[in-house]
């Protein structure tokens, strides 16, 4: 257990979307194990200390790499990224307009390109350099009414595996994670949003095998190993963390009595 409670002491870390959810629970537990961690947010004020709040717009070239470069150097340097700033969708192919269509994909998709390629020269300068994506098990299981979100996802796991493959020789490991339904804030605002709050909460836990919402803690475990030098060997992986939703068939269960 110690060598976990210590494994990325002396790393430096950026978490993006790191003010809430995911993020937060992602860049509290790298803080836990030693790193010094920045979470770049759009609204980075609640983000508490020893954490490093920056404020960035993922959409914005400029100030991606205004807050990256702020980050290396009150960090001393950046040795881990987690790509986690991310919207959501709902609908069918026909029901989002072509606006939403690019506001969506320019924030889960090109983000990613613009945040890692700030990041990049600082991570060439790492002796530990690693990248994780947060994917999500829409990238590879239909999901009703998620056509443009799977869409943004699906091309997050692709583009996972090509940096890989870019980077893996510079010594930059590149992987994902693919959360099933993330007990988050913005779920919880979906499920304030439905007709029937408890019903959509129940159909979410029965979809997953194990019968529950993900949460974001267990998100942050997956990421933190595959950020983690005793990954040192893994590189261009999709992790599920899903409750078993990407792989599982289970049986309906037979009726009481």
């Amino acid at each position: 257990m110690s060598t976990y409670r210590n494994e990325f002491t002396g790393l430096a870390a950026v978490v993006t979307g790191g003010a809430s959810g995911i993020g937060l629970a992602t860049a509290t537990v790298l803080a836990e194990r030693g790193a010094r961690v920045a979470c770049l947010d759009l609204n980075p004020e609640g983000v508490p200390a020893p954490l490093l709040g920056l404020a960035a717009d993922v959409t914005d070239d400029g100030s991606v790499r205004a807050a990256v470069a702020a980050a290396a150097d009150a960090l001393g340097g950046i040795d881990v990224l987690v790509n986690n700033a991310g919207i959501g969708a709902r609908g069918s192919v026909e029901e989002n307009s072509d606006e939403e269509w690019h506001r969506v994909l320019d924030v889960n998709v090109v983000g990613i390109a613009r945040v890692t390629r700030a990041a990049l020269p600082h991570l060439r300068a790492s002796a530990h350099a690693a990248i994780v994506n947060t994917c999500s098990i829409a990238a590879s299981a239909g999901l009703p009414q998620r056509a443009l979100y799977s869409a943004s996802k699906g091309a997050v796991q692709a583009l996972t595996l090509a940096m890989a493959a870019d980077h893996v020789r510079e010594g930059i490991r590149v992987n994902c994670v693919n959360p099933g339904t993330v007990d988050t804030p913005w779920v919880r605002r979906l499920l304030d949003a439905a007709d029937d709050p408890a019903g959509e909460l129940a159909a979410l836990r029965a979809r997953q095998p194990t019968g529950r919402l993900v949460s974001a803690d267990e998100v942050a475990a997956a990421i933190a190993y595959l950020a983690g030098p005793l990954a040192a060997a893994t590189t261009g992986t999709v992790l599920a963390v899903d409750g078993g939703m990407h792989g599982l068939r289970l049986r309906p269960e037979p009726p009481p009595g």
